[in-house]
């Protein structure tokens, strides 16, 4: 038995027969370092100078009164209101935005999976406002849809008697909202229409057998199933939607006043508009550290969502 377990031993220690030299690994990365060196000089060197940039106190209009401020420049987003409304404008058009096109995008989903004449056609249809470019997609809905006097909107709810309303300026953040979920819906969809084809029919078939009717097997069997597909759904979605600019730009321009502006558009304001270098690169780089913990969380959810799938 010693002389097993002495054996074992010298096994489990005995080095790998085939190590990998430093070469070889270099040799391995090489081909790997233009796509590292492309991503450094797009992504984190523009960052690093945002952070230098929101250490100053920079505005081009005067250009002699640079200095080095340390945290002022944060402290002072602090005390702004203005931009604590965008903030909280950005929470709420992800949310609404995310959230509605979520629900809607599995229910049709739950439709297109199944057969029926004309799939085909349907599915290419509900798929078209995602390829539509922004820009375009917000000129439609701030011309066609909702423009008080030739909107389609406004004719259509003049049928019924109720008197036109200027969408864009009463309510901008519901028309901004209603834009995006249109623009972001066929996403959800195809993610979860993915996830529906990926589930068995098998284990739908023995839940029929067992009894189970429609509504207990999309909760009990469906939605678990989905879980990852959801939480994929909505990390992406935010992550893209948190960065919305134009549709905020060309529908409502942050207005009335700043009622819509989002943290991206009101950065744009203060670095373009308002030629505040220091301030606007402050808050790029509060929006992008949010951005990264939020996005960290849904990722650890993610892939624990994953794990427990494996484990199961």
């Amino acid at each position: 038995m010693a002389a097993t377990a002495d054996t074992a031993t010298d096994t489990s220690t005995t080095p790998d027969p085939h190590p990998i030299s430093r070469a070889e690994g270099w040799r391995r990365r090489l081909p790997l370092m233009p796509a590292f060196l492309f991503v450094v000089i797009c992504t984190q060197i523009p960052f690093l100078l945002t952070i230098w940039y929101s250490l100053r106190s920079r505005n081009l209009l005067r250009p002699e009164g640079e200095q080095f401020v340390g945290l002022r420049n944060y402290l002072d987003l602090a005390i702004d209101s203005t931009f604590r409304t965008a903030a909280l404008n950005s929470i709420l058009l992800t949310l609404g935005c995310v959230l509605v096109s979520l629900v809607l995008g599995l229910g049709l989903a739950l439709l297109l999976d199944r057969e029926f004449v004309g799939r085909g056609v349907i599915r290419t249809l509900l798929i078209t406002p995602f390829l539509i470019m922004p820009v375009a997609g917000a000129m439609l809905w701030s011309i066609s849809m909702f423009d008080p006097t030739y909107g389609l909107v406004n004719w259509l709810i003049g049928t019924v008697g109720i008197s036109p309303v200027d969408w864009t300026s009463q309510y901008p953040m519901l028309s901004i909202i209603v834009a995006l979920v249109w623009q972001w819906t066929p996403f959800m969809m195809l993610l979860l229409l993915a996830g529906l084809q990926s589930q068995t029919g098998d284990v739908l078939e023995a839940a029929s057998m067992d009894g189970a009717g429609p509504w207990t097997t999309f909760v009990h069997i469906t939605l678990p199933h989905l879980r990852f597909y959801l939480e994929l759904a909505v990390l992406l979605g935010a992550i893209y939607v948190v960065n919305t600019f134009d549709q905020i730009y060309l529908m409502t321009a942050g207005g009335p006043g700043t009622a819509s502006a989002n943290l991206p558009f009101y950065i744009y304001q203060r670095a373009f508009l308002g030629f505040d270098i220091g301030q606007s690169a402050a808050m790029g780089v509060v929006t992008v550290i949010a951005t990264i913990v939020i996005a960290t969380f849904a990722l650890r959810l993610i892939f624990t969502s994953i794990n427990a799938k494996e484990q199961s």
